[in-house]
């Protein structure tokens, strides 16, 4: 592994993506196609993406998992989640294998003891990977009711049972593996543990098989069987009891940064289109030239940007907002894939046949990222999962809307994208937010602060519109008895909070970001909060029921102007997004 240079977050990304555009293994052949090919080559053939893999090792990436007290660089999640984003947007799978590493060892930082944390840094630091062994074959996200077992046993514990479908299970060393210890269905009849496969006796474990997979062809989605396996006390994570809390917290985390490989899909699949809609021509002209694919450009670039907001505040919100994670994380876990999978659906309109051939057009790669990104939504807990969490939390969040209370400066912190973030306290990560979502909860404060000559044509009304429109939401959310299990109005009523919370992010981001991208094509008059706001209000609108919002002065142009942006962007691989970073396009080719 090489040492890790320092670095803003672009220039990383930019290194990152170089690093990634030159993994084509000598003997390809010159002018073959470069990573794209390689990519779909490696997904034709269900292999593992193991030249992006060792890459990604090269540059020093695995550091990034680690916490700088256990002497990796992990101190900025804005970072990660740029990193991540610049490796989904060349490969998803890639991306998701090498991952999970940190997600393996995101409950070791909660619960483990200095020991365990300098054990598991030395290894991944190393280059051994760790995966999260949580869900069953008959039980999936019902962690509760697991039947993995953990049994005192020689003054240790004997394991027993499966854990499947797992990311890594076969290639990973480490394993952090929740088991019951206690009585099924309690909070407290379940414990993590820090297991290491080379250390367990033969015959007491078996690997399972990789499953084949609709996307992520390679990854190596298989199981673990273990089968009186003997661990030692040591390998308990926190105390007996508490692998439940522990795997909340750390869901905390991991939910949010997944928003990753939505941002780095999307982006994937943005710049194919708009590469296709510049060089398609129909009647002797190209798609590009005409109104509809225009439109419908302009406004998957506008949902993007809103995904890209939504997670950039979010993962700010991990260092600077930590005791709200409970609900930042389980809102921008849902609303990035959700948002990200409704542009590819547009493109894959504007793409036809192209969408889902495999070797006619930038070798197949739409169809393979649409199929890679389709399992996102349910990874750390899916939409249903978090949806149902953040409808648990509805009484608490309309009291503190209703109350106004916005912790301002975390607020500030976790809007200002690209300044060092303060030290992350793990220690205040909690089950329940006691303050509500900082992010929504400022939408009023935030309209005023909008009501200015200086703001952008429109942007005014488009933030009068969101309070609007955020204050029946809560509404709707006041009328929700509380329950075990919530009727599926409520599932909804979250879906729409989830909108609201992205139209916030964005109006933060921007406010926070606009004197510093002065002179920034997208920044320029407000171009892509504009878009994104009436994109999402579309949305709203949808969600409530309500009128479809009438365009805001100036709003015909907007979806003219960042159409032409993202083919530009396609074409000489400058930044896409409102935060993005240039793309190299060395190695890249088209079939």
């Amino acid at each position: 592994m090489t040492s890790v240079s320092a670095g803003t977050g672009v220039e990383m990304e930019v290194a990152l993506d170089a690093a990634l555009a030159d993994a084509v293994p000598s003997g390809a052949g010159p002018g073959g196609g470069g990573i794209g090919r390689l990519v779909a080559e490696l997904d034709a053939a269900e292999e593992f993406p193991a030249p992006l893999v060792e890459r990604l090792d090269a540059f020093g990436l695995p550091a990034y998992y680690v916490p700088a007290e256990w002497g990796g660089v992990g101190t900025d999640h804005e970072l990660l989640l740029r990193l991540w984003r610049t490796v989904a947007r060349r490969d998803l799978s890639a991306t998701i294998a090498h991952g999970k590493t940190y997600l393996g060892a995101a409950p070791v930082w909660c619960a483990g003891d200095a020991e365990q944390a300098s054990t598991t840094a030395a290894a991944i630091l190393a280059g051994e990977q760790v995966a999260w062994a949580l869900s069953e074959p008959d039980h999936g996200a019902d962690l509760l009711n697991g039947t993995v077992t953990a049994t005192a046993h020689d003054g240790g514990y004997r394991l027993d049972g499966v854990k499947w479908p797992i990311n890594n299970a076969t290639r990973a060393r480490y394993l952090t593996v929740l088991a019951r210890t206690g009585a099924a269905g309690t909070g407290r009849g379940q414990s993590l543990f820090l297991v290491d496969k080379t250390a367990l006796a033969p015959g007491t474990w078996r690997v399972l098989p990789k499953e084949s997979t609709h996307g992520i062809r390679g990854i190596d989605i298989s199981g673990i069987a273990f089968e009186g396996a003997a661990l030692h006390a040591d390998a308990l994570l926190g105390r007996e009891g508490t692998g439940l809390e522990t795997v909340l917290h750390a869901l905390q985390l991991t939910r949010t940064m997944c928003a990753a490989l939505s941002l780095g899909a999307g982006e994937h699949a943005l710049r194919i289109a708009a590469a296709f809609a510049a060089e398609r021509i129909v009647q002797r002209r190209p798609l590009l030239d005409r109104s509809h694919p225009r439109a419908l450009l302009g406004r998957c670039a506008a949902l993007m940007a809103a995904a890209e907001a939504s997670a950039l505040v979010g993962s700010r919100s991990l260092h600077s907002l930590t005791g709200e994670m409970s609900v930042v994380s389980a809102v921008v876990k849902s609303v990035a894939p959700e948002l990200t999978d409704a542009m590819m659906g547009e493109l894959a309109e504007l793409l036809g046949v192209r969408s889902f051939l495999t070797g006619v057009y930038a070798h197949g790669s739409f169809q393979k990222i649409w199929r890679d990104h389709q399992i996102v939504s349910v990874f750390d807990g899916s939409t249903p999962v978090n949806r149902a969490a953040l409808v648990q939390q509805f009484p608490r969040l309309v009291r503190e809307y209703t109350a106004g209370s916005v912790d301002e400066e975390g607020l500030a912190e976790a809007a200002s994208a690209g300044d060092p973030p303060r030290p992350l306290d793990r220690g205040s990560l909690t089950l329940l937010s006691r303050r509500g979502c900082s992010v929504v909860q400022s939408i009023p404060a935030l309209s005023r602060s909008l009501a200015s000559p200086t703001a952008p044509a429109g942007l005014a009304a488009h933030a009068v519109a969101l309070e609007a429109a955020a204050a029946e939401v809560h509404a709707l959310m006041a009328a929700v008895t509380p329950a075990a299990h919530p009727p599926m109005a409520a599932y909804e009523i979250a879906a729409a909070y989830e909108l609201c919370y992205a139209a916030a992010a964005c109006l933060h981001a921007w406010s926070a970001g606009r004197h510093r991208h002065d002179g920034e094509p997208l920044w320029e008059d407000g171009l892509w909060v504009r878009a994104a706001l009436r994109a999402l209000r579309a949305r709203l609108a949808v969600a409530l029921r309500s009128p479809a919002p009438v365009a805001a002065p100036g709003d015909d142009r907007i979806n003219d102007l960042l159409a032409q942006h993202v083919a530009r962007a396609a074409r000489t691989g400058a930044p896409m997004t409102p935060f993005g970073a240039p793309m190299s396009r060395s190695g890249e080719g088209r079939s």
